[in-house]
C-alpha cells in the first residue's frame, strides 16, 4: 500500500528547513525550500525513485489496478524517469528483452530494461520509432508530458491539452484490448471532444487527483481504462452510422 509520507525520515534530515538567502530571489528560495522540505521528495530518495512522481503513478494503480498483469508499456514524457523504473518493474522488462519504451526532449540518464528515444513526441517520427522500440502492442501508455508553462494558465491549459489530445490518439492507435491510457492535463476540463472519443474506445474514463500532486497545484490526470480494441470501435461507429 502506497501511504503518505511522515514528517521524519532515515535520511536525518529534518522538515522544515530554511534556505539562506544569498544571491536567491525570494521566489526562488521559496521554491527550494518547499523541494526539499517535500516529504515526497525525500521518500522518492530513500526508496530509489528520481522524481517524487513516482507516487503519483503509485497512488493511481493503489486505487484503479492499471500495472497489474503489463506486459509492455509506453511512457511519455518520461524524464527523469521515476514512471519508467516503475514500468521497468512491473513488466520484468532487461536490455535483453526491453518491454518497455520511453520519449522525453530532455535528457534522460539510462534504465535498465527500457529503451529511451530523446525526441519530441510531437516529431512526426515519434510514434513509428516508439512502435519499433516496444516491439509489440503495449498494455498500457502513459503520459506525464505538460507544456513549458507561460504563466497564462488558460494558454498553458490549452497547450497540455493538446499533447494530452495526440497522446490519446497514439494511444488508441497502438494499445493491446483491455489496455489502459493514462495521462497528465490540467484542472479547467477536459475537452469535450476528447472526453467523447475516450469514452468510445474506452469502458471507463475518469479523473484522479493522487494525494502525492501537490494541493497547489492544478495537475490532474486522466484515465481511460479497458480499451475496447480496434475492430470493436470500428464495428460500433458503423452500427451507429447505420442507426
Amino acid at each position: 500500500m502506497t501511504k503518505a509520507p511522515i514528517g521524519s525520515n532515515r535520511s536525518g534530515r529534518k522538515l522544515g528547513q530554511k534556505v539562506k538567502k544569498g544571491k536567491l530571489k525570494a521566489s526562488s528560495r521559496r521554491w527550494l525550500e518547499r523541494h526539499i522540505n517535500d516529504p515526497y521528495v525525500q521518500r522518492a530518495q530513500l526508496e530509489g525513485y528520481r522524481a517524487r512522481a513516482a507516487f503519483k503513478l503509485l497512488e493511481i494503480d493503489e486505487k484503479h489496478k492499471i500495472l497489474a498483469g503489463a506486459k509492455r508499456i509506453i511512457d511519455l514524457g518520461a524524464a527523469p524517469g521515476s514512471w519508467s523504473q516503475i514500468a521497468a518493474k512491473v513488466t520484468h522488462s532487461t536490455d535483453a528483452d526491453p518491454r518497455v519504451a520511453a520519449i522525453d526532449f530532455l535528457e534522460m540518464d539510462p534504465i535498465p530494461g527500457v529503451r529511451f528515444l530523446q525526441l519530441d513526441f510531437l516529431d512526426p517520427e515519434a510514434p513509428e520509432k516508439l512502435k519499433e522500440a516496444i516491439g509489440g502492442a503495449p498494455d498500457i501508455v502513459m503520459s506525464d508530458m505538460a507544456a513549458p508553462t507561460t504563466g497564462h494558465r488558460q494558454t498553458d491549459h490549452l497547450r497540455t491539452m493538446h499533447l494530452c489530445e495526440v497522446a490519446a490518439h497514439f494511444a488508441v492507435d497502438v494499445l493491446a484490448e483491455g489496455g489502459h491510457f493514462l495521462a497528465k492535463t490540467f484542472q479547467g476540463g477536459t475537452e469535450r471532444d476528447l472526453l467523447g472519443m475516450l469514452k468510445q474506445n474506452f469502458r471507463q474514463v475518469v479523473h484522479v487527483k493522487p494525494a502525492s500532486s501537490r494541493a497547489e497545484s492544478v495537475e490532474m490526470f486522466l484515465l481511460a481504462k479497458g480499451f475496447k480494441g480496434r475492430r470493436a470501435v470500428g464495428e460500433s461507429t458503423e452500427e451507429n452510422a447505420a442507426e
